[in-house]
Parts: structure tokens; sequence; C-alpha cells
């Protein structure tokens, strides 16, 4: 599965961004991650293939939303009230099974990631 991430940018604080992941065919449980400078890869959200189940970390629950397209094999998350906090590339990643995890060891493919640069 090849996985392209877009939508990335340059915002000012408490501005909006929709990042989208395209996948080269239909995935399961798709996780958006993110990782600042310096800083190591951490979970920013999940969906499984329905979209029945989303998983938020708790620092952007309230202001983000993960969606999905599957005509489109398109995963979104879109992202409200953005922080300078919340400056990192963002991947997404598929996983082989149907499941949510934060573990970024489990998920098998990866896209190339976004910049998103929150700032005044």
């Amino acid at each position: 599965v090849q996985l392209v991430e877009s939508g990335g940018g340059l915002v000012q604080p408490g501005g909006s961004l929709r990042l989208s992941c395209a996948a080269s065919r239909f995935t399961y449980a798709i996780g958006w991650f993110r990782q600042a400078p310096g800083k190591e890869r951490e979970g920013v959200s999940c969906i499984n293939s329905r979209g029945s189940r989303t998983y938020y970390e708790d620092s952007v629950k309230g202001r983000f939303t993960i969606s999905r397209d599957n005509a489109k094999n398109t995963v979104y998350l879109q992202m409200n009230s953005l922080k300078p906090e919340d400056t990192a590339v963002y991947y997404c990643a598929a996983r082989g099974i149907d499941f949510c995890s934060s573990d970024l060891r489990s998920y098998n493919y990866w896209g190339q990631g976004t910049q998103v640069t929150v700032s005044s």
C-alpha cells in the first residue's frame, strides 16, 4: 500500500487545516502520527475501516476530527483551533488489521509526511 499525505502548511494559532491521506487501495485501520523536532513520533488519531471507531490523543480531543471516504481510499484529519505545539511533521500509517493502536511498530505502511507549522 502506498500512502500520500497532503494538506500541510503554515497557519496562525487558532486556525485550521485539513490533512489528507490517500491510499493506493483499500486499507484497514489508519492512524495519524506526528513528530516534532527533537521529539519522538507520537500517535494523534486513528480510525477503523468503517469509520465506526475513532481514537484521539488527549491533547487534540475536541479540536481534531478524523474521517474517511472509502470510495476515494482517503482518510482526513480536520484540525481546528491549532496551537504552536501542534507544529510537527504529520504522517499517516496503515495497519494490516482493523483495530487501532498507538504502537508505531504495529503499522505496516507509512506515508512520507506533511509539515504543519502553527506560528504567528
